[in-house]
């Protein structure tokens, strides 16, 4: 291990943390991890990490602490309280929450942290496990430029494409339009996938061409297979996208912005949950359309 390299605390092991946080490890950084599950802090001291048995352990002696959860309730709880990270983390740390939340709830963070001499920036990222597991993601970063410039090698080692969008809560902001526009595409994918095969298309060939045109999108090249083989193993699960597009429909009327076609997508979003597929990868939109198609889904 590279002695000069900051020690980094790293909270949420899930589908997204466990291979970010063996990214860091594979360059160089010294990880020390917490989650609730041990077979996921197991897996990552088999990776090189270590582990802890609590918040306070991991953070304690951490240069930068990143947290990787589902939602604005796993932060405040991870994040507040004598058992969270600003009561154990020492002054002077960095906090980077890469968790998608609401841009409100990252603004706090950072102000309650500032109060406790922790620096703070919220990095979520795009990409999915794939673009995990790739180190190819997506970050999108709110925060100081100081702060940003000292993260950066860091998240080179998790992303391709690294910015820095604005103050506390924008890099919240960008991730939730990310979102608005997967859906969007996700969703615009199915229903052609469903026109396409009822034609008696064939339809591997169908989405090979219309991938390299003006159609083409990332979405439907990390997405066709999942299409074509009904293959919805959840890289990203619908339940965290229907959070996702309550965060953008609200964070949308409260600028006064209007999404219209997002708007009809986060109800199908939310219908598909309802109907018992909020497990599934959100490509799992496709179910929904072949059930108002008539199929047998």
């Amino acid at each position: 291990m590279s002695s000069n390299l900051p020690k980094v605390a790293w909270i949420g092991l899930g589908i997204m943390g466990s291979p970010m946080s063996e990214n860091l490890v594979k360059a160089g950084y010294q990880v020390t991890g917490y989650t609730l599950e041990q077979d996921k802090v197991d897996r990552l001291v088999a990776a090189g990490g270590r582990g802890a048995a609590s918040i306070a352990e991991a953070v304690r002696d951490a240069d930068v602490v990143i947290t990787m959860v589902p939602a604005s309730p796993q932060v405040e709880a991870i994040a507040y309280g004598p058992d969270g990270i600003l009561e154990n983390a020492r002054e002077g740390a960095l906090l980077i929450d890469m968790s998608s939340i609401t841009p409100q709830t990252s603004v706090d963070l950072a102000s309650h942290a500032k109060e406790k001499g922790i620096r703070v920036l919220d990095a979520p990222v795009s990409g999915g496990e794939a673009g995990a597991i790739e180190a190819v993601l997506s970050i999108m970063v709110g925060g100081e430029q100081t702060d940003f410039d000292s993260a950066k090698p860091l998240l080179d080692a998790l992303g391709r494409t690294i910015v820095l969008c604005g103050p506390h809560g924008s890099g919240q902001t960008v991730k939730a339009a990310n979102q608005l526009i997967v859906a969007v595409n996700i969703q615009a994918c199915a229903e052609a996938v469903v026109f396409l095969e009822k034609s008696g298309v064939d339809l591997s060939a169908a989405l090979d061409v219309l991938n390299g045109g003006l159609a083409g999108s990332t979405v439907l090249t990390r997405k066709k297979d999942n299409f074509l083989k009904r293959d919805f193993a959840p890289g990203f699960r619908i339940d965290l996208h229907h959070k996702d597009m309550g965060i953008v429909t609200d964070a949308a009327r409260n600028v006064g912005a209007a999404l219209p076609v997002g708007g009809v997508v986060a109800q199908l979003v939310a219908s598909l949950r309802a109907q018992g597929d909020g497990g599934l990868d959100h490509s799992a939109l496709l179910r929904s359309v072949e059930r108002l198609s008539g199929s047998q889904v």
